[in-house]
């Protein structure tokens, strides 16, 4: 069994756009205003990229509670 955490896990562009909503278009030009975290690269020099669930999810738990707080 692994040691690894489910949100320790490397999730790629597809179930970035499933888990957050957000079309690719829409995560690229986030990511190009500072507003979606970075990407990595799963093989220097490689083409194929990542990033760590556990970011995608404080990003989300991010925009939860500032938009909640814009509600109030």
């Amino acid at each position: 069994m692994s040691n690894v955490t489910k949100t320790n896990q490397v999730l790629r562009m597809a179930e970035i756009c499933h888990k957050t909503g957000l079309s690719r278009s829409t995560i690229h030009d986030l990511i190009a205003r500072g507003l979606f975290p970075r990407s990595f690269k799963l093989v220097p020099g490689g083409r194929a990229a990542g990033w760590f669930e556990s970011e995608i999810d404080e990003y989300l738990r991010t925009r939860a509670t500032n938009s909640h707080v814009r509600m109030s």
